[in-house]
């Protein structure tokens, strides 16, 4: 398959290095580009072959969220279109999270929203120390349901509860702390933190790699169709209320929401 959202190189390690490639939307998860880390994850991600992944993105920012325009769209659409769509970020983020090759994030700029989502299914993040978070889709009257799963695995309730209603954006220490990011290096130093990272797998055994995780997810939070399929319901709620098309809204025209 070719990607026109992803930029995919393979070394001569059989280390892959996949870039969300739409540096003028600021990696926004646009419906296209949901389809192709779906298919990557599925097909790259499933390589006995492949020794570690690396998930980076050009330009300033690793992943701004969610693609706004695609949002508005779900605004307008019916409950069965809604849930569809949003069945298909959840199906992204599943098959990232539970692919069985080491998934190590390079991460710089900001992740916000659905960003830290992709943050949160990486097995190791390592961030350029000026990268901001934030889970912003309150701001927008919507709420962090899709990527709930993940990020409540990775941060806990307590942890996540500080930062998963604000909307208040935080830095890479903080994100640290939270259990989002494994190690915060300066910028001049984040490719060598990455190739650290990527270094051990591969003197190890690529099949019992992927059975280790997989253990690790049978051990951990349980995240299954069941808990998908509510946190899509849930969404999908949230977008038929005055406050998600009044959010999104005022973001498109740059204007103030009536909250702020």
């Amino acid at each position: 398959m070719t990607y026109d959202t992803l930029d995919i190189k393979i070394d001569e390690r059989s280390v892959a290095y996949v870039t969300l490639n739409l540096p003028e939307s600021r990696n926004a998860l646009s419906a296209q580009m949901i389809a192709e880390l779906t298919h990557m994850a599925e097909h790259l991600g499933a390589r006995d072959d492949i020794r570690a992944i690396v998930l980076a993105g050009a330009g300033k920012v690793f992943c701004a969220g969610g693609d706004l325009k695609w949002m508005q769209q779900q605004i307008n659409a019916d409950r069965p279109t809604r849930m569809k769509e949003a069945r298909k970020l959840a199906e992204m983020l599943n098959a990232l999270n539970e692919m069985p090759t080491p998934l190590i994030g390079r991460v710089h700029g900001g992740a916000f929203g659905g960003g830290v989502g992709m943050c949160c299914v990486c097995d190791v993040i390592i961030a350029d120390d000026s990268t901001k978070f934030g889970l912003t889709e309150t701001k927008l009257g919507l709420i962090p349901a899709t990527i709930s799963p993940y990020v409540l695995a990775r941060m806990g309730e307590g942890n996540a509860r500080r930062v998963f209603m604000s909307a208040r954006i935080f830095g890479a220490d903080e994100a640290q702390e939270l259990g989002i990011v494994s190690k915060a290096v300066a910028a001049d130093q984040l490719d060598k933190a990455v190739e650290a990272e990527v270094a051990p797998y591969l003197s190890v055994a690529p099949v019992a790699v992927g059975r280790s995780k997989a253990l690790a997810r049978l051990l951990g939070p349980k995240i299954d169709e069941a808990v998908i399929d509510q946190t899509i319901a849930m969404l999908a709620d949230t977008w038929e209320g005055e406050e998600a098309a009044h959010g999104i809204d005022a973001f498109l025209t740059k204007t103030p929401a009536r909250w702020a």
